[in-house]
């Protein structure tokens, strides 16, 4: 008889700081689950141009998870789509994930019992026999908030509230109002999550019931420098408390819970599809590369932050005065009226259009893209766009590497650089890109710089390809301005969120005929589907390019159930 596979997803939660937290005798249950099972690190990596890269892009690793299949066979590289002959860039946060049509989410089985709650990026397929629910909770989920049957999630509200962190967990670390609110939020969205969980399990004997747990990611962004001490805002922090610790006690409680429901001899799986770390993305990414290729394409102008190579830098800010982080780095702006200069940082925002009378219009203010609605607004890179048919290069909006895209004649709808200079121009910028440093501490920020294209290729728009020519891994050491011997100095400027998405991801395994405090061979994302797959003893789709982590001997699970 199978046995019931019961999976619980942690979204970006760090295997590092969870096997520091089990040295030191926090999370129980995990440590319990990791003590009488199996445990993996997973190391996510994509093909770029035939070359194996890091990647720890949120929702490019969910849906590696659910299809078991890498980009280059999805076309799903990204949630930001970009049209090459408009410069036009539009972010779905509701249908922003893949569509899972021509490669069906791992779980769509006609012959297995199933059930879902809360995986991210993600959709409702047909296929599956049972029930979903998507989008009562998550941190960006990319989906809408319903379910198949459709009365299932008004149901689930009804009993037990709407969740109160569900696209409200946006705030910024000098905000106390919003410490207060998520702090609470995600307390209540924890007690509430176990209880459904508890609730589903109870309508039936699945065969997969499948949940996540998003408060781990709206956690691991909002608190670490609460937590971590080699964090640049850790030594600012007020009270001695580790707030996502407590958060993250919490769940650990919360699968305690769940775990008790179900039969002994289930299978039990908790898994992390990628971590988190010391936030670089937000400033690394979304501020200071694409103010790096503005400098680059305009030779002598500054949009934002301009400082003098050379000079020690000045102290971190660390008592913001905006309510945004958009509206704190739109203030450094750069003004060639000094009085100017000075009062955009104390004027209000309604009035900040009335400061940039006269001036040259170059980037457009975060508060002008609201006001239409553009996507992605809040991001610096954004406030570019316009300009993007003049640059040479220019930042596609990013929420883990950095990505590239090169204004190519015969490909851009205006572009402007030679498919004959293509490899010169990438070839420049890679050794600019080298060139970077931490301002405080003089250490390299750029890690690797990664080709996505042959020349050859260049040109094409094959939707299986990524829309970046270039690819920036950062180092994971945050620094709030950095030097460029090539295009000077940018920066200081404020912090945003403190916890960013880091590539190493982890499955614990627990059940009959799996061994004790045993180890697996290292895997990725794409495994964790074959890997479930495997347990329920349903057929693996020869497309897949992951593969089971466990060999399971039947007879080892068949002795079991004698004993």
């Amino acid at each position: 008889m199978k046995k019931p596979v019961i999976a619980i997803g942690l979204d970006a939660a760090d295997p590092n700081l969870l096997e520091k937290w089990f040295e030191k005798g926090h999370l129980k249950n995990l440590n319990q689950l990791r003590q009488t099972g199996a445990y993996s690190r997973l190391s996510n990596t994509v093909n770029y141009n035939n070359i194996p890269t890091e990647t720890s892009s949120t929702e490019r690793l969910w849906v590696m998870f659910g299809t078991g299949c890498l980009p280059n066979k999805t076309g799903y590289w990204t949630p930001v789509h970009y049209n090459s002959d408009s410069y036009e860039v539009s972010h779905d946060t509701v249908n922003g994930g893949y569509d899972y049509k021509e490669y069906p989410p791992f779980y769509a089985l006609e012959d297995r019992r199933v059930a879902t709650f809360d995986v991210p990026i993600s959709s409702l397929s047909e296929g599956v026999n049972g029930l979903q629910i998507l989008g009562w909770g998550g941190h960006a989920p990319h989906t809408p908030s319903h379910s198949q049957p459709p009365e299932v999630l008004p149901d689930i509200i009804k009993k037990y509230g709407k969740n109160p962190v569900l696209h409200k967990d946006y705030g910024y670390w000098w905000d106390k109002n919003y410490f207060n609110r998520i702090t609470k939020g995600l307390k209540v969205s924890i007690s509430n999550r176990v209880e459904i969980c508890k609730d589903l399990l109870k309508r039936e004997e699945w065969d997969l019931f499948l949940t996540v747990f998003a408060e781990t990611h709206t956690a691991g962004h909002d608190f670490w420098h609460l937590s971590q001490e080699d964090n640049p805002l850790y030594p600012y922090k007020k009270g001695d408390s580790d707030t996502m610790l407590e958060a993250f006690e919490d769940i650990d409680r919360a699968i305690g819970d769940i775990v008790a429901e179900v039969p002994d001899d289930a299978y039990v799986l908790v898994f992390a599809v990628h971590g988190m770390g010391n936030n670089v993305t937000d400033m690394f990414s979304m501020t200071f590369l694409p103010e790096l290729l503005y400098r680059y394409s305009f030779p002598g102008k500054v949009g934002i932050a301009p400082g003098k190579l050379g000079k020690t830098p000045p102290s971190l800010i660390t008592n913001p005065k905006r309510k945004s982080w958009s509206g704190e780095v739109w203030q450094r702006r750069y003004n060639p009226n000094p009085i100017k200069q000075f009062l955009q940082q104390w004027t209000p925002s309604k009035f900040d259009k009335f400061l940039a009378v006269g001036e040259e219009s170059h980037l457009v203010s975060p508060y002008e893209l609201r006001e239409k609605s553009s996507a992605l607004h809040w991001m610096p890179g954004m406030w570019y766009q316009p300009l993007w048919h003049k640059m040479k290069a220019f930042a596609l909006p990013a929420f883990a590497a950095g990505h590239i895209r090169i204004n190519l004649k015969g490909r851009e709808g205006k572009g402007i650089v030679e498919p004959a200079d293509y490899n010169a121009t990438c070839d420049e910028l890679t050794e600019y890109l080298y060139r970077l440093k931490d301002a405080r501490t003089g250490e390299s920020i750029v890690k690797d710089v990664v080709r996505t294209r042959t020349e050859e290729n260049a040109l094409s728009c094959d939707r299986l390809l990524p829309d970046p020519d270039l690819v920036v891994l950062w180092e994971e050491s945050p620094s709030d301005v950095i030097d460029s011997p090539d295009l000077g100095r940018i920066g200081p400027l404020t912090y945003y969120r403190s916890g960013g998405h880091r590539t190493d991801g982890f499955l614990l395994a627990k059940g009959p005929g799996i061994e004790a405090n045993s180890d697996l061979p290292e895997g990725q994302a794409i495994d964790i589907a074959p890997t479930i797959l495997e347990l329920m003893e349903a057929k693996i789709p020869e497309y897949f390019d992951g593969k089971s982590l466990l060999e399971i001997s039947r007879k080892e699970v068949v002795g079991s159930r004698e004993r």
